[in-house]
């Protein structure tokens, strides 16, 4: 077993002190070692691969919360629309809308997050400034789906001060999540933070980190 079970108790003292949830991401870690985390009262998980989530989800107790945290793509929303707890990764409102077309076969409410493109990286996805705003101006319409709030990733960089304005933009753009006449609207999950800078993203007002190599180990 790989799982660091040190490392995992520190880290969960560490959240509740600053009422952050941590979301252990697991992909391509074996069943053995989400049950290890599991027993040990972890609940939230998250997943990149679809295949590998729905085979997970299959295997593992009822309880557990999967978030899905990898680029989405729109044909294969149906294969978790079931079960998935909460979608952090919507990067356009196709993909929005099909997440509602999915939940409502499954006659489900599907919390999505909408992935906001901070970093100076290319390859990251995400939306712009612009796009956000277009995106929300559709999301009274989608009945079932429920906007969270707001994911992005910071540039992979020593650079402390990059990092940290790149995650005080997304903290700018969530404050501004704020409007009450939007039904299926809630802010309340601001979505920021790896193994490799959570701390500096909880500083900047991050409710929600995705930690996975510091649990697991890294990944071969």
């Amino acid at each position: 077993m790989s799982v660091n079970i040190s490392a995992y108790h520190q880290l969960v003292k560490q959240l509740s002190d600053s009422s952050v949830a941590l979301v252990a991401v697991s992909k391509i870690k074996p069943v053995s070692d989400i049950k290890a985390l599991y027993d040990l009262g972890q609940r939230d998980f998250g997943e990149n691969y679809v295949q590998e989530l729905v085979d997970k989800q299959s295997q593992l107790p009822g309880d557990i919360r999967w978030h899905f945290i990898g680029h989405l793509q729109s044909n294969k929303v149906k294969y978790i629309a079931p079960f998935v707890h909460l979608i952090h990764g919507v990067d356009s409102i196709s993909l929005l809308k099909e997440i509602n077309k999915q939940a409502l076969k499954n006659d489900r409410v599907i919390d999505c997050l909408l992935q906001v493109h901070v970093a100076k990286e290319e390859t990251k996805f995400g939306l712009d400034e612009g796009e956000l705003h277009d995106v929300l101006m559709e999301v009274p319409a989608l009945k079932n789906v429920q906007v969270k709030g707001l994911m992005g990733m910071a540039s992979f960089s020593d650079d402390e001060t990059l990092v940290r304005n790149e995650f005080r933009q997304l903290r700018k753009l969530f404050g501004q999540l704020d409007q009450p006449e939007i039904l299926n609207l809630k802010p309340e999950i601001l979505s920021m933070g790896m193994s490799g800078d959570y701390k500096m993203a909880i500083e900047e007002g991050s409710t929600m980190v995705r930690v996975g190599s510091l649990l697991f180990g890294a990944r071969g």
